[in-house]
């Protein structure tokens, strides 16, 4: 089988009971802040809230083991390798404990050190094997860095504060939904903006050594926000002085079905192709609602560090041999299924079949009943090869069904818990020409299997005019909801036409770019860098044709282009110098 993935990352992400503090309970997945690295032959992601972690032998498949050695509650849990073993820590209050392990299949975690109160950490080794401890998540302290011993992880040295935020000339790190800082809503709202101020969370460090340079990686402005990215600074030693990327950011995708691509990890597979894997938000029920992505990426010539997110939630092929993360990792395979005719067995108000459809992870179809075998069903409007299915589920009102957790703790300042078990998705996927004669291309009905962003690969291709998906029993007894039901694959007609951009800086760190509509275009791919030949920052839009970029940094120049698409295909544009 073609080893194809499409985020966000098909995890069996955990559910927890929160009591925010605004009042109030809600039950939804939560999983970010995702740390991987292959050890022992295989890929471990260590992720927030997740009461365990998952392994994987291929990038493709994920299986979660649960752990009864760490803190289920804790958030941004590091994963390295040092001097042949696994060390994992994760943020806390009060002081936070180092483990290792050897196994980790076997839970063998054992306590190493006791620690420091820290958030946001990140271990690194050193090709000498000196080992190097870096934390912070803070808009108004720096990261910092110190040496630490490797049996004890006790501080050697003082430490050493890093950088910080600098949001008047990095555009990216400005706060708010598209960098647009929003006026708060609510009286909490607005003392909790105004305890925190303007300044943009800088936090979770991941530092790689490549050619000899230290790239230690940071993510700003906030993961609630659709602009949650990862930038770096580079060093010729560990612990700095360090030198801002003006390539930064190098993992960035605010546009699409699922935005967000901020605080991750960069690692290599077996085959010397490097992976960045990022947090993905929702954020609908709790700002910290989010998911798992993972991207291409890899340094170019000139050393600078970048991810491929052009069309980053479409299908992405994880490679059997050394690949080109540019050129040999996108399927090909055009969304078929935006905006296509819906019908449903039932709706709940506000929840109508087309929000299944609409490209946006926030909105979703609900049905009106919590029983086995509502459906939902997609029109295409022509037969078209189908070559996968993804099918998004969401939460909807969780907290009516599921049972409170008695042993509900304070973590991050709310009160939560993790519930222990999987909460299999039962769903049946069919295929039709002819809306009359159905072909089943994935029943999971009676199974254990917990798939809340299951993607279906079908091989050989196959051609249908109409897909539908019909519940059998869902998590905690709920309703059958569904953000995005995307079907790809290659239509029969003309890819668009190129557009051309009329591009402008605005100031320092912003430029207004628009372009003439294209009558047959689904949507634009806006792609831009620091170089005619390193445009390597992508912003993908449906239904518009002007964006306001307010990502630049002051003091660089910008050249951009803007692919047109559809679901025949992609045509690229001419590269416009930014004026």
């Amino acid at each position: 089988m073609t080893s194809v993935v499409c985020n966000p990352m098909d995890l069996s992400y955990r559910y927890q009971d929160l009591r925010p503090m605004a009042g109030g309970r809600t039950v939804h997945r939560e999983a970010a802040d995702p740390s991987v690295i292959r050890y022992g032959g295989r890929f471990y992601l260590f992720a927030s809230m997740s009461a365990g972690f998952w392994h994987s032998a291929d990038l493709r498949t994920w299986e979660y083991r649960a752990s009864t050695k760490l803190a289920p509650l804790d958030y941004a849990p590091d994963v390295r390798e040092i001097n042949g073993a696994l060390y994992v820590s994760a943020s806390r209050q009060t002081d936070s404990p180092f483990y290792r392990s050897e196994n980790p299949l076997a839970d063998d975690f054992t306590l190493v050190n006791g620690g420091f109160p820290f958030w946001d950490p990140h271990l690194f080794q050193d090709d000498d094997g000196a080992v190097y401890f870096y934390w912070g998540c803070s808009n108004r302290q720096p990261i910092t860095g110190v040496r630490v011993d490797p049996d004890t992880m006790d501080r050697i040295g003082e430490p050493v504060p890093l950088f910080g935020g600098d949001p008047d000339r990095h555009g990216w790190e400005q706060v708010g939904e598209n960098h647009v800082k929003a006026e708060p809503t609510t009286e909490l709202a607005r003392r909790i903006a105004e305890h925190l101020g303007d300044g943009p969370f800088i936090e979770g460090a991941w530092m790689t050594r490549h050619a000899g340079t230290y790239y230690l990686q940071y993510a700003a402005p906030g993961t609630q926000w659709n602009t949650y990215a990862d930038g770096y600074y580079t060093a010729s030693s560990p612990l700095g002085p360090f030198e801002y990327a003006p390539d930064s950011p190098f993992s960035s995708k605010p546009g699409g079905f699922a935005t967000g691509a901020g605080h991750g990890s960069t690692f290599q597979d077996e085959h010397g192709n490097w992976w960045h894997a990022s947090t993905m938000r929702v954020s609908v029920h709790h700002k910290f609602e989010r998911r798992v992505g993972l991207f291409p990426a890899g340094f170019d010539t000139d050393g600078i560090l970048f991810c491929n997110q052009n069309f980053g939630d479409y299908p992405t092929i994880v490679p059997d041999r050394r690949a080109d993360p540019w050129t040999e990792t996108f399927a090909g395979w055009m969304l078929q299924s935006f905006r296509a005719k819906t019908i449903a067995s039932s709706s709940a108000e506000g929840h109508g079949p087309e929000l299944a459809v609409n490209e946006d992870i926030r909105t979703w179809w609900t049905a009106a009943t919590t029983q086995p075998g509502e459906w939902l069903r997609v029109d295409l409007g022509e037969e078209r090869t189908i070559n996968a299915i993804q099918l998004n589920l969401a939460d909807q009102d969780l907290a009516a069904h599921a049972p409170e957790l008695p042993d509900v703790a304070e973590a991050a300042g709310e009160r939560r818990a993790i519930y222990p078990d999987a909460h299999p998705t039962e769903t049946l996927i069919e295929i039709s020409p002819d809306g009359e004669q159905w072909h089943t291309v994935s029943d999971n009905r009676g199974s254990n299997e917990d798939a809340p962003h299951a993607f279906v690969v079908l091989e050989p291709s196959q051609r249908a005019r109409y897909v539908r998906v019909t519940a059998g029993r869902m998590p905690f007894d709920g309703p059958f909801s569904i953000s995005g039901l995307r079907v790809f694959g290659i239509g029969d007609g003309q890819a668009p036409e190129a557009v051309t951009a009329r591009a402008n800086r605005v100031d320092d760190r912003t430029a207004r770019i628009e372009w003439e509509a294209s009558a047959t275009a689904q949507g634009y791919n806006v792609r831009y860098g620091i170089a005619p030949d390193k445009l390597y920052h992508s912003w993908l839009v449906y239904e518009q044709n002007d964006l306001d970029l307010r990502t630049l940094n002051a003091g660089a120049d910008y050249w951009v282009a803007i692919d047109s698409f559809n679901e025949n295909g992609i045509t690229a544009g001419p590269v416009t110098k930014i004026a």
